[in-house]
């Protein structure tokens, strides 16, 4: 009886050896067949497999994370100079990630003009700080947590955000090219 629990469990493993074997060959002919540019398209696996990467990566904890800071004028400020410093090169001022750089990165910069409502406060927190692996998205970390709370608070706004805000991310920034500029 023991010698058939053990031949019903080769079959099976032997089947998803096969299985996995023939995964990866036909994933090696894609890659030989398109490359491996990152103006491509990412595949529906590749979004899948990466969306549930993405939810693993970040701990449970994380998840459940509230922002401490209230939302005020103030806070919603200091994450829009923020974003408009460190963020809108990739994501853009508005938060579609239609860039230069956001367009050349694979994979493709998430748009998060909807204010990112798939993702939870703490798991915003929590990319910030960390950032993602094998994404042009770097960890934040080293900087002090309430400037990640903003962009938080601020990337919860993008939905709302107005013409003047917009104009005055524009004019921080070229402001900024002025002064590294000489000008």
């Amino acid at each position: 009886m023991a010698q058939r629990g053990w031949s019903v469990l080769g079959k099976v493993l032997s089947t998803l050896l096969l299985v996995a074997v023939a995964l990866a060959a036909i994933a090696v002919l894609q890659i030989v067949k398109h490359g491996v540019s990152a103006r491509d398209q990412p595949t529906a696996a590749e979004a899948a497999i990466a969306g549930v990467l993405r939810r693993a990566a970040v701990p449970r904890a994380a998840r459940t994370m509230k922002n401490p800071l209230p939302l005020s004028d103030v806070v919603l400020a200091e994450g829009r100079e923020h974003w408009a410093d460190h963020c809108a090169t990739c994501h853009g001022d508005d938060g579609k990630g239609n860039t230069e750089t956001g367009r050349g990165l694979y994979p493709k910069v998430p748009d998060m003009s909807d204010g990112s409502p798939d993702l939870s406060d703490g798991e915003l927190f929590y990319i910030i700080a960390n950032g993602v692996r094998l994404t042009g998205m770097p960890g934040w970390g080293a900087q002090e947590p309430e400037e990640n709370w903003h962009l938080v608070h601020f990337i919860r706004h993008l939905p709302k955000l107005t013409p003047a805000e917009l104009q005055s991310m524009r004019k921080e920034k070229e402001s900024d090219e002025e002064f590294l500029s000489g000008k």
